[in-house]
């Protein structure tokens, strides 16, 4: 029987699914035409939880029932969304429920292994709610794969760079919630994990928040009443116009990735905000250089000299800042390797990484951590 596969990484901003055919071709599940699922949720007043586009297009009628990262509220019990609360599981499997809907229609039928990344630090009962969630999705249970490890694979099998037994990766995984530095060597059988290490408050919307910040700064006294409205909002419409001035930020933060300059309209106030890339990255370096540190310690604590390092890899949306390779180039003396998409980087990995085959020892369902520190959840 023809054996189809799908890799989903789960991530804060956006989730990002892979199918491979039994003929070996991978492809990236299309969201709204995007690879990219928004990973928001949305409580409708029928009960109904709608996920991505449809969620953000429905929180400009209702703020106060939108989630838009429920990753990073995986600690938690329950989440409130309007005037209900939801078990966190509930807003993950909503999500993934989408991933699996698309992957049925795009097969014809459920995909025959499913495949779940996880930060390599996660313990037993984060990972739990995941698996539980991908069940309660319809996705059976997933098999667990540390999101380092999928890089790794990634970098060896997917872009051909040879990597001897010994040779250490180091994988620098910027996405919109955390940062993630991991050191792993290549075994006979696979990879090691041999350090991770990570900032929960240093991910791309911790940007957006500094840019929002600054431009509030820039913000004359005749318009402090406006900005309170938006970074205080009290009523819906208030709620709506803050959206839309988060939304607006992150797109000029994209932009600047790729352009000299971006334009931000402000809404309430009537004006249009320029920032050039320049201004940015002067923003962005306490951030960026906080990332550079944990890096280098993670290369510490793996006891991986530079000569040993064969290759850095970027994975992660928010890697794509041109001032994150600079930085890293500078503190480390080697080029990383950047790839177009990087955030379809551990999604097409992790399916390597329980393929059997000589790029990576299969991964159990339920891992424990893989020669990382534990970590409280």
């Amino acid at each position: 029987m023809s054996t189809y596969r799908l890799g989903i990484d789960f991530g804060t901003s956006h989730t990002v699914a892979v199918v491979q055919r039994p003929d070996g071709r991978v492809e990236p599940l299309l969201f709204d035409s995007s690879p990219l699922l928004i990973s928001a949720v949305y409580a409708e007043p029928n009960g109904r939880i709608s996920v991505g586009r449809d969620a953000l297009h429905s929180a400009r009628i209702e703020p106060g029932a939108y989630e838009p990262h429920p990753k990073r509220r995986i600690d938690e019990h329950s989440v409130l969304l309007g005037t209900v609360e939801y078990p966190v599981g509930t807003l993950v499997a909503a999500v993934l429920a989408r991933v699996e809907q698309e992957a049925t229609r795009v097969i014809g039928r459920p995909a025959d292994q499913v495949v779940l990344t996880c930060p390599a630090g996660w313990g037993a009962q984060r990972r739990g709610v995941l698996v539980e969630a991908a069940r309660t999705a319809g996705l059976g249970t997933p098999h667990l794969v540390p999101e380092p490890l999928g890089a790794a694979c990634y970098f060896s099998e997917v872009l051909g760079h040879r990597v001897p037994v010994g040779g250490a990766l180091l994988v620098y995984d910027y996405g919109a919630g955390t940062f993630d530095a991991a050191v792993v060597r290549r075994t006979p059988a696979g990879w090691d994990v041999l350090a991770v290490d990570g900032l929960t408050d240093c991910g791309g919307l911790d940007l957006d928040s500094a840019m929002v910040d600054s431009f509030r700064t820039r913000m004359g006294p005749e318009h402090a009443p406006a900005w309170a409205r938006l970074t205080n909002p009290q009523n819906i419409a208030d709620r709506r116009y803050r959206r839309m001035l988060w939304d607006d930020v992150r797109a000029a933060k994209e932009k600047l990735s790729r352009s000299s300059t971006a334009g931000l309209p402000v809404p309430l106030l009537d004006i249009d905000l320029h920032i050039t890339r320049e201004s940015f990255e002067e923003l962005a370096r306490p951030w960026l250089d906080r990332t550079m540190t944990t890096t280098q310690a993670t290369l510490a604590r793996a006891g991986v000299t530079r000569q040993e390092l064969v290759g850095v890899l970027l994975a992660g949306g928010s890697s794509r800042i041109p001032l994150v390779a600079t930085l890293l180039h500078q503190r480390l003396g080697l080029a990383p390797t950047v790839t177009e998409q990087p955030e379809l980087v551990v999604a097409q990995g992790s399916l390597l990484a329980v393929a059997g085959g000589p790029a990576a020892a299969p991964v159990s369902a339920a891992p424990a951590p893989v020669s990382a520190p534990p970590q409280p959840v």
